[in-house]
């Protein structure tokens, strides 16, 4: 049987990678039809460039729908590639339709905030902060949370939620994307005058 808008779960890493012990890897190997977005330079935070690279990964795709999983560096990436597709003609079908954003970098240590959304994203969205993050604090990660219109999540006492903090699988990375597959079904099948069967399994 064909699958119509498969729902697709697309990794996007931080700043040189994420290597095969940490939970975006974890994550990634349990997501039917998962894609990773590969950057040139890992260790260049190029912000521009860095976004480009989400859109032409998801232009390299047949059609999907997609929910974006990032951590670090690169959920500056992906917000700033949702505030340019936005404002283009390309956004009119938004492929991504919701976003997990994991222990975000601060904007502020790249000189990046004015590149960023100031107000709601357009999509269904999570961020999971830790309240002794180096690279966000938990007081900004709630801001950042409160203007993006995201669900927010405290890890407590997580570090960067990365490998060097103890992750490894990230359940609640999981549960977020589980709930969110679940959602955008149901509401792709309210879209759809003949409901299509979905391609989403994590």
């Amino acid at each position: 049987m064909s699958f119509v808008d498969p729902l697709r779960v697309l990794v996007v890493p931080g700043l040189h990678d994420s290597g095969p012990t940490h939970w975006q890897t974890w994550l990634q190997r349990q997501s039917r039809h998962s894609l990773r977005v590969q950057q040139r330079d890992w260790g260049e935070p190029d912000l521009d460039r860095w976004a480009e690279r989400i859109g032409a990964t998801l232009a390299s795709q047949p059609p999907a729908r997609w929910i974006a999983v990032a951590h670090s560096f690169g959920c500056l990436a992906l917000a700033r590639h949702l505030a340019i597709a936005s404002g283009t003609r390309r956004d009119l079908g938004r492929p991504i339709r919701a976003a997990l954003f994991v222990a975000p970098a601060d904007p502020r240590k790249f000189s990046a905030e004015p590149l960023l959304p100031p107000s709601r994203l357009p999509l269904r969205s999570t961020l999971i902060g830790s309240e002794t993050d180096p690279w966000m604090s938990g007081s900004e990660a709630r801001r950042w949370a409160g203007l993006w219109g995201a669900r927010f999540i405290s890890l407590g006492d997580a570090g960067h939620i990365n490998v060097e903090a103890g992750f490894g699988p990230l359940p609640q990375a999981r549960a977020a994307v589980v709930d969110m597959t679940h959602r955008l079904a149901a509401e792709l099948r309210i879209d759809h005058a003949h409901p299509a069967e979905l391609s989403y399994s994590i």
